[in-house]
């Protein structure tokens, strides 16, 4: 065998990859989409504008010309959440002028992307530091505006008619695993909000929020300064007495499924040396990461093949995984993937301190939350050393991100 040449200083191959970590991430509060949401006047370039200077200002140790990229996603890029908002909102933001950005989309999935989108440029060698985040102004822009279906979808039966319909795409796995009763949806939902107000009232969330003042025509300026969401106190039988928009004796209903909101996030990602040249805090560092596809009509199954993949690549199982944090954009697509992996309804290694049915989800900004939250659990979890967040994605997608704990104490998994 003839050995190969040994590759050119400076090649891909000779290249290795580098260590990409989490720094910090922060969010708007989450609004209720519509004219008497919190933020019905605020542009969402604007709220973007709010993540990325309280970034900078939270972490004066960064110098902004030190920022590489600023990748912002959103799911419908029109009005203030187009023309490349992640460039102009890095302008509008103050950063200087040769700090470059773009756009994202992959639906919910937005902010994800942009995670992974950057880490990999991190990894690569072709960035040191970058922003990465999402908005999404559900009130000025409802999912679907302006798009234009290719009737081939339809008419060459290349998906299921649902498909284009979040709400139905979740039926339809309650009709595809019966056992995913609405019951369980439902107690799940009540779970979820019971969580999320345990870990306000405890301090767990809020630290990340960045406060923005907001005005109304009506009630003149306020400060938005907590999700406006939740509802506390929820119980199963609140859950049983709503109705079923999506099908006549459905089981989805605005309880066990996230609402119509409208919120921003972001985060700082760095090569691992450069953030300690710097002093800043790493957070947790990225293992591996997989985006999946599946039928779009039953896209809620999407985290399954993508964590299986994800895991794969990392050479885990799900036995090593001590933290979940799983998008609630409708019960009974977590209750799937809970129980492929048979994980317990319960399981207070999952959604710890509640998710999206509680906190709302702004469609491409949510992959961020889960990581901020994930980040900050890490830190009060030593005993934890791997964690996931992971996500189903509208027209049939799954995406999976593992995370290593940086302060991991080497007496568990």
């Amino acid at each position: 065998m003839v050995a190969p040449a040994p590759a050119k200083p400076g090649s891909a191959s000779a290249r290795a990859v580098r260590d990409v970590v989490f720094v910090d991430g922060v969010r708007t509060p989450f609004g209720k989409a519509g004219a008497k949401g919190i933020y019905a006047e605020t542009r969402a370039d604007d709220l973007v504008v709010k993540v990325i200077r309280e970034l900078l200002r939270r972490h004066p140790e960064l110098p902004p010309e030190r920022v590489d990229e600023v990748a912002i996603a959103a799911t419908t890029q029109i009005g203030d959440q187009g023309l490349t908002i992640g460039r102009t909102a890095a302008l509008l933001a103050g950063l200087p002028k040769s700090v470059p950005g773009y756009a994202v989309d992959r639906m919910c999935a937005g902010a994800m992307t942009a995670v992974t989108t950057v880490a990999g440029g991190i990894a690569f060698g072709a960035y040191d530091i970058a922003i990465a985040g999402g908005v999404e102004h559900m009130g000025r822009h409802p999912m679907g505006e302006g798009v234009d279906p290719n009737p081939r979808f339809l008419a060459d039966r290349l998906v299921d008619t649902s498909a284009l319909v979040m709400g139905q795409t979740a039926e339809n796995l309650h009709d595809r695993f019966p056992h995913l009763t609405k019951a369980r949806t439902d107690a799940f939902a009540a779970t979820s909000q019971a969580r999320y107000d345990a870990a306000v009232k405890a301090g767990k969330i809020g630290p990340e929020f960045v406060t923005v003042a907001t005005r109304s025509t009506e009630h003149g300026w306020g400060l938005a300064s907590a999700d406006e969401p939740p509802r506390p106190g929820t119980t199963v039988e609140d859950l049983g007495k709503l109705k079923t928009p999506f099908r006549p004796h459905g089981r989805i209903t605005a309880g066990n499924a996230a609402g119509l909101n409208d919120g921003a996030t972001g985060c700082i990602l760095a090569e691992e040396e450069t953030a300690r040249e710097l002093g800043l805090p790493i957070g947790m560092r990225l293992v591996a990461y997989s985006f999946a596809g599946v039928e779009p009509e039953v896209m809620g199954v999407g985290p399954v093949p993508a964590t299986e993949k994800a895991l794969k690549i990392a050479g885990l199982s799900i036995e090593d995984i001590g933290l979940f944090e799983v998008n609630e954009a409708f019960a009974v697509q977590v209750l799937a993937f809970l129980d492929h992996f048979g994980i317990a309804d319960d399981d207070p290694r999952v959604n710890q301190w509640g998710g999206a049915i509680a906190t709302g989800h702004p469609l491409a900004s949510s992959g961020v939350r889960l990581m901020t939250q994930l980040s900050r659990q890490f830190a009060e979890r030593p005993d934890v050393r791997y964690g996931i967040t992971t996500m189903c994605i509208g027209i049939g997608m799954g995406g999976t991100v593992i995370w290593e704990n940086p302060l991991w104490n080497g007496e568990s998994k």
